[in-house]
């Protein structure tokens, strides 16, 4: 095989990511993310396969992560970029750049501000799947566990820069406070995402400033009623 290398797209459907991210127009969201994760694997000009709820196997998230590198290996590929749907600053460059540092370095990351990683680049060579299940999926101690490993083990590591991934609204105001490059479809739900959040905190305080008043007239009414 001429092309060593494989992007691997371990993301969900939209709709099945709303259900494990409730923003506001989730749905729509995840579409627009799912569709600007595949323009820019596209340009890569690399092979790619997708790895969603539909095909994923295992009863773990690491379980379906680590079957899923797998089984591009398995295909005859010697190094897999894995990468999410969740990182709206992702772009095409990102992915050749972890591409050209694996032919230096074993193990590529790219960090992601909630202490875990938005892509991952690596060796067939240095793939193990007992220490990969063992490594704690899905919390802010990820990428600390991996460089424990990685160190102890000796491995040329390489990083690139840091990106945030979507998980609270405090990640959505950081996005689009960021200077970065972002798809105007992701960037217009985003925003939407924000005035929907804005407006449902300024009719709760609204409510509540009512409430506390309405109180307050309950309170002095009955002395009104022996006068």
């Amino acid at each position: 095989m001429s092309t060593k290398t494989a992007i691997l797209i371990f993301a969900n459907s939209a709709e099945f990511e709303a259900t494990q991210k409730p923003f506001q127009a989730s749905v729509q969201l995840f579409d627009a993310l799912n569709a600007h994760t595949l323009n820019i694997v596209a340009k890569t000009g690399l092979p790619y396969f997708l790895s969603s709820e539909k095909n994923q196997i295992g009863n773990s998230f690491g379980e379906r992560f680590t079957n899923a590198i797998q089984s591009i290996y398995d295909k005859g590929f010697e190094n897999v970029i894995t990468i999410g749907n969740d990182t709206p600053h992702l772009q095409s460059r990102h992915i050749l750049k972890a591409v050209d540092n694996l032919k230096q370095n074993e193990i590529v990351l790219g960090p992601s501000k909630d202490g875990g990683f938005y892509l991952m680049g690596l060796k067939k060579s240095h793939f193990n799947t007992n220490t990969f299940l063992k490594l704690p999926w899905q919390t802010s101690a990820l990428r600390r566990s991996i460089s424990k490993v990685i160190i102890s083990k000796n491995i040329n590591l390489c990083y690139l820069e840091v990106l945030s991934d979507i998980d609270t609204v405090s990640d959505v105001n950081l996005i689009l406070d960021s200077f970065k490059t972002i798809s105007r479809a992701v960037q217009k739900l985003l925003q939407g995402y924000i005035s929907v959040e804005k407006e449902i905190l300024t009719y709760a305080f609204i409510s509540i400033d009512l409430y506390i008043q309405n109180l307050l007239f309950n309170k002095g009414s009955p002395l009104l009623l022996h006068n």
